[in-house]
């Protein structure tokens, strides 16, 4: 009887120690971060300009600049770096909230995330535009991209236009079309957008969440009254401007994360965007 009430303890002893065992294995990993194995296999490309002293801002905006507060050993033994910098919203690799150019629209912080982050297309119109800066893009070059992928635009989809310009980044004579600044500049811009007509057939007949281009305005330089912006974000889509790698995309099969600067009651931000391919 001795005998099997020792048995019994040990198998006891046994299974808590295992059941321990296990619950700290479990605690360890949770307390561990780990990218999600899905995004760790696929390929990232970053679809950001980097902000600097050549970053291209709208002709009347105030422009990117960096201040040096502290870069060396301190006192103390430890190397410290830090700076001070200043932008306006819209310039760079960026982010239009509707309350641009849609009284009562969204603000930055207004943003449901689930609009920048989801499942993405390429509309490729660079054959088209790179050699004509004041190309519109057009009902038809949208309708010609479904035609091509035997599909409509899905549901709830991202949109990114290629147009090819922003292999003129930062050089602002070929990007922007003047490297001059001012009131007097903007009759001098010169790069292609989103024509109206197809921003109100997008609006119209199609479920988008945003819409991106590779130039500084998803309409075109020589706009006056800028009415694709007016249509889309009247419509809480917000637009992504001065991409850059779309060449890398595919047309359709990835994926886009679109996380600007949360500024409350902000009209743009700068925003990091990248895209995620099989």
């Amino acid at each position: 009887m001795e005998k099997q009430i020792n048995s019994i303890t040990l198998v006891l002893t046994m299974f808590i120690f295992l059941v321990a065992c296990n619950h700290q294995k479990s605690n360890s990993e949770e307390s561990q971060p780990s990218i999600p194995k899905d995004i760790s296999e696929r390929k990232l490309v970053d679809l950001s300009h980097a902000y600097s002293d050549e970053t291209v801002y709208w002709v009347t905006a105030k422009e990117f600049k960096l201040d040096t507060v502290f870069n060396g050993q301190t006192d103390k033994g430890y190397y410290y770096s830090a700076n001070d910098f200043s932008t306006a919203e819209h310039g760079g690799t960026h982010i239009d909230a509707p309350i641009h150019f849609a009284k009562g629209g969204q603000s930055v912080h207004e943003i449901p995330i689930e609009n920048l982050i989801g499942k993405a297309i390429k509309i490729d119109v660079s054959s088209k535009s790179i050699n004509n800066p004041d190309y519109l893009i057009t009902i038809d070059d949208i309708r010609e991209w479904e035609i091509q992928e035997n599909i409509q635009i899905p549901e709830g989809s991202i949109i990114l236009l290629q147009t090819g310009h922003s292999k003129f980044y930062p050089n602002k004579i070929k990007y922007l079309g003047t490297d001059e600044r001012g009131e007097e500049a903007i009759k001098k811009l010169h790069f292609p957008g989103l024509s109206a007509e197809a921003a109100r057939w997008l609006v119209d007949n199609r479920s988008i969440n945003a819409i991106g281009i590779d130039t500084p305005s998803i309409d075109f330089g020589q706009s006056q009254y800028f009415e694709s912006h007016v249509i889309l974000l009247s419509q809480n889509i917000p637009a992504f401007e001065n991409l850059t790698n779309l060449e890398q995309l595919p047309n359709k099969g990835f994926d886009v994360i679109a996380l600007p600067m949360k500024i409350k009651d902000g009209s743009g931000a700068p925003l990091r965007i990248i895209a995620l391919m099989e």
